[in-house]
């Protein structure tokens, strides 16, 4: 079985992509590429077809990631069946997501940091400019969402 996981913030230009490309490199590490399909879509309108923001790009390049390729994309209402975890940024997002997809009756929507042992929201970088937090941040909401999944039995 593929675990079907999108990670979404705001634009999809900081946040949701770095999400993206630190869980994709996280699990291939870990030789599960192919238990997974890792997306990343943004509750806004105002960045759909954008690249990843530059300092979010240098901060992923600074870790031996890249983000080339990525085009930011807008949650469709059909992205609640298509997969298993939509992954919030922050609980406006979730709020945002909500007017996109109106139910949750599965429970697939959270926040990513609901899985570490200090449940919080993922500041915005893009207006704290602090891109290296955010980094570590989505790292520890990664390994802790991997963790729970390795736990409960799912990888």
């Amino acid at each position: 079985m593929v675990i079907k996981v999108l990670f979404i913030c705001h634009g999809n230009i900081c946040r949701s992509p770095m999400a993206e490309f630190i869980f994709k490199d996280m699990v291939e590490k870990q030789g599960l590429s192919h238990k997974f399909h890792i997306e990343s879509a943004a509750t806004s309108t105002e960045e759909i077809g954008n690249g990843v923001y530059p300092p979010a790009r240098r901060e992923l390049a600074r870790h031996g990631l890249s983000c080339a390729g990525h085009a930011a994309r807008q949650v469709r209402s059909r992205d609640y069946q298509a997969f298993d975890y939509l992954l919030c940024a922050e609980q406006y997002n979730i709020r945002n997501l909500r007017w996109i997809i109106s139910k949750d009756p599965q429970h697939k929507i959270m926040r990513l940091l609901d899985f570490s042992s200090r449940p919080r929201d993922i500041d915005d970088p893009w207006y704290s400019g602090n891109f290296t937090t955010a980094y570590s941040d989505i790292v520890e909401g990664c390994e802790c969402f991997l963790h729970y999944l390795q736990e409960s039995g799912q990888v």
